[in-house]
């Protein structure tokens, strides 16, 4: 099981990284007036923050120890765009990642770890969606899109 607790906590590592950068892409996007794909990658920071927390309790239940340390520092991405773009590929990485370590899990006998790592990679895909159709969009209408999209948004309300 030790090897299901590094995997956990490398998973650990990885979530809360996400949520330092989504949060902070976060923060910029709505001081652009982005508020709409602001909310966005705020609402995926909470999701990733929901993994810890799932991640770190079946850490605990094997009697390891949480590693609360992001595993990279926080991009400095302005760029709405760009943005997505590293977003996808971090969710990309995330799927990759997790499907490896279900495997490992699976054949070291632990089926709980394993299921943990498949329900991940679910959401993970997800967001890699969300992602993907936003930065298509953006592709697909010019960088209006994003001003349009939060024009709209603020006229619901």
């Amino acid at each position: 099981m030790s090897n299901s607790i590094f995997l956990l906590n490398q998973s650990v590592a990885d979530e809360l990284s996400a949520v330092h950068q989504y949060m902070y892409f976060h923060f910029h996007l709505a001081d652009q007036g982005y508020g709409p794909l602001a909310e966005l990658f705020k609402k995926t920071a909470i999701v990733e923050m929901g993994h810890v927390e799932t991640l770190a309790e079946r850490i605990l239940f094997l009697k390891g120890e949480v590693e609360m340390l992001a595993s990279s520092p926080v991009e400095k991405i302005t760029d709405p765009a760009a943005m997505l773009a590293r977003a996808i590929e971090m969710e990309q990485s995330s799927a990759r990642d997790y499907n490896v370590a279900a495997q490992k899990c699976g054949a070291d006998a632990d089926a709980a770890s394993k299921r943990v790592f498949e329900s991940l990679v679910g959401d993970e895909e997800g967001h890699q969606d969300q992602f993907e159709k936003q930065l298509e969009n953006i592709k697909r209408f010019g960088p209006a899109y994003l001003a349009l999209q939060s024009f709209g948004a603020a006229s619901e309300k």
